[in-house]
């Protein structure tokens, strides 16, 4: 997964491919059905070593569901995780198309990435706590926002839930028990592990999940997230999403070539390494780690392998650091094209079902943003109004910031 270049006595990680070099991943020596599936409540945190060290995959390339990991879900299931996938890549093309003609200030995609936070999510319970990066809005779907409201948020008019506190996309849905994504990366790791005590010492079946960059696995958060969620067993479900790059810095950067999975093991933590391309493998080990998690087993830290087909954001461009074509030769595949050809495999789907389910979702999208405009666009407002910048804060508002208030509003 790259060289490292000496430069006097420092050896420094590169990308395996930079713009102009032919793009050769080969392909990965894991099959589907590789490795068994250990009792999620009694393994200990060594015996999964394997798990970490390989690769979890249930599909294969013919779109047949192989081995213990195969969650066997329903074709309705399997039905509403691709058209959740769908839709948030229309979404966030429609999205991005805004912010390219100016009706949006910044967007950031999840494109090759759909599968992460869908098939995660449908994995939990309801009541489970969702700590999610910048690349997992598609949470929010399978926890049944409405894109209005999703889009009105990025737009920042007067019925942005977050009252225009935060950039576009890093939204935040009390009602789904998804926290207001963290523009500083990696601060959410730590706080992912703290609800979860909370919620373990209070007695409350509530697992929390939670995921973090490449990149952003080299700061102090990530490790201290794992110490604590290791001392006191924590039911967390910890995720490490190596897309390949932190923007412009490949995650050799970050791994020294290694494996992040197997970064768990000296923490004490129950490690796997799961293709992130693969909705039913995603499903599958998040179920077993969430049962862990729940029976008082402990936290699991997952490696999700995956890559960030699009730009970092709207203000990335990638053919500055890496080949236009490399996203097409990931081994991952596309996450949305391998579920679909499952369900056609299994007779559960067809071309012209895809086309139509598109088509549909398109203009709903489409619907969504006229209506959300109405509330406020961009560059006429109306916007959040000025005074809410000392509300939602404090239950009760200090003297000082009293002040200020009353002589922002001329009282």
């Amino acid at each position: 997964m790259g060289s490292k270049e000496e430069s006097g006595k420092i050896s420094v990680p590169d990308a395996p491919f930079r713009p102009g070099d032919e793009v050769d991943f080969g392909s990965w020596p894991w099959k589907p059905g590789d490795h068994p599936m250990p009792d999620p409540i009694s393994t200990n945190y060594e015996e999964t070593e394997d798990l970490a060290k390989g690769l979890v995959r249930v599909l294969d390339d013919n779109g047949d569901a192989i081995g213990e990991w195969d969650p066997k879900l329903t074709p309705d299931e399997l039905r509403m995780g691709l058209e959740h996938m769908v839709r948030l890549r229309i979404f966030d093309d429609r999205m991005m198309k805004m912010q390219r003609t100016g009706l949006l200030s910044f967007y950031m995609r999840s494109f090759g990435e759909e599968a992460v936070a869908i098939a995660q999510t449908m994995a939990l319970n309801e009541n489970d706590w969702i700590f999610p990066t910048y690349r997992q809005p598609g949470a929010q779907f399978v926890r049944g926002r409405d894109m209005v409201s999703m889009i009105c948020h990025c737009i920042g008019n007067e019925e942005d839930n977050i009252k225009g506190r935060q950039m576009p996309v890093h939204y935040s849905y009390r009602d789904g028990r998804f926290i207001s994504v963290s523009s500083p990366v990696g601060t959410q790791f730590s706080q992912a592990v703290g609800v979860s005590l909370a919620s373990s010492y209070k007695g409350l079946d509530e697992v929390t999940i939670t995921w973090i960059g490449d990149g952003a696995s080299a700061e102090g958060d990530y490790h201290y997230a794992l110490n604590f969620a290791s001392v006191f067993c924590a039911p967390v479900i910890l995720n490490v999403v190596n897309n390949q790059w932190a923007i412009s810095t490949h995650a050799n950067f970050a791994s020294g070539m290694g494996n992040f999975s197997t970064r768990g093991l000296p923490y004490g933590l129950a490690s796997i390494r799961v293709d992130g391309n693969d909705f039913l493998a995603l499903y599958s080990v998040t179920k077993w780690a969430r049962e862990r998690a729940a029976s008082g087993s402990g936290a699991t830290h997952i490696e999700v392998l995956t890559y960030r087909a699009g730009a970092h954001s709207s203000s990335d461009d990638p053919s500055r650091y890496r080949p236009g074509d490399e996203h097409t030769k990931w081994p991952g595949g596309d996450p949305i094209y391998r579920l679909r050809d499952h369900l056609v495999k299994i007779g559960e789907w067809t071309e012209e079902k895809q086309t139509e389910l598109e088509e549909r979702i398109d203009s709903e999208v489409v619907e969504a943003y006229k209506e959300a405009v109405k509330y406020g666009d961009l560059a006429n407002g109306p916007y959040p109004s000025a005074e809410t910048i000392f509300t939602e804060v404090y239950e009760e508002v200090p003297w000082h910031l009293k002040e200020q208030r009353d002589e922002l509003m001329g009282e």
